[in-house]
């Protein structure tokens, strides 16, 4: 295991260990986290994955395993990529999968000609690995952000960014050895909208007195009974 793949790695454990944590974080740190992560809500996020399953159902559905279909939804935004036997089939699946529940657009990345093999399959997921990794790496590239999908050596990079951290985060990839090209397939947002979903910091009212705790002689805080409970309470892909 080199040592990018190992930072990656090591990056995913923390991610997850930052996400069951994400509930008691407070004020700068949750705003980093917010920033940092996915920014699809929790309902697009399983609207994305019943689109990619319905998706794959149609495929099999209308052309059993004779073409090689891979289907990517973000934000309902859907990427289809692999290899198809002809241009009409290719017409035909983004038609197919145009008409899926919920997709509001498709961008059409099938090649034609023979399947890819599955030495090529393990090759691109090895440089999906080193994209990832070399973001990690880089200070002001957040890799949660961004869905990232690798065929036949092509880098198409997913997610909700503004301008400036989807060219910044094109350069990373183009950078990565054995990368042909990139494909950005991002929806952009400003970076007003970016700021705005920061949690804003709940002020602190500083005249209120300290109560001072009641102590025994020796120094010690008597004990008090314990309180009673609370009631109530739009994107082309560029090459």
């Amino acid at each position: 295991m080199n040592n990018s793949t190992a930072k990656y790695l090591t990056a995913i454990s923390m991610a997850l260990a930052l996400n069951a944590c994400a509930p008691v974080m407070m004020g700068g740190v949750l705003g980093t986290a917010l920033i940092a992560s996915d920014r699809r809500t929790t309902g697009i996020q399983v609207e994305d994955e019943g689109i990619a399953q319905r998706s794959a159902s149609a495929i099999r559905q209308n052309f059993g395993e004779k073409e090689h279909v891979n289907v990517t939804s973000y934000n309902r935004q859907v990427l289809i990529t692999g290899e198809v036997s002809n241009d009409r089939v290719r017409g035909q699946v983004e038609q197919l999968i145009g008409k899926i529940e919920n997709v509001r657009l498709v961008v059409n990345e099938l090649g034609i000609g023979p399947a890819t093999s599955l030495g090529e399959r393990s090759a691109d997921v090895v440089l999906s690995a080193k994209v990832k990794a070399a973001m990690i790496d880089t200070e002001d590239v957040f890799v949660g952000v961004y869905k990232i999908v690798v065929e036949r050596g092509t880098v198409y990079l997913m997610g909700r960014v503004t301008q400036r951290e989807g060219t910044r985060a094109t350069e990373v990839a183009r950078g990565v050895n054995g990368v042909k090209r990139v494909v950005r397939v991002f929806e952009y947002m400003s970076e007003e909208e970016l700021n705005a979903m920061k949690p804003k910091k709940v002020p602190v009212d500083e005249s209120k007195p300290t109560p001072t705790p009641v102590t025994t002689g020796a120094g010690a805080p008597l004990n008090s009974a314990a309180p009673a409970p609370a009631t109530g309470a739009v994107v082309t892909p560029v090459k």
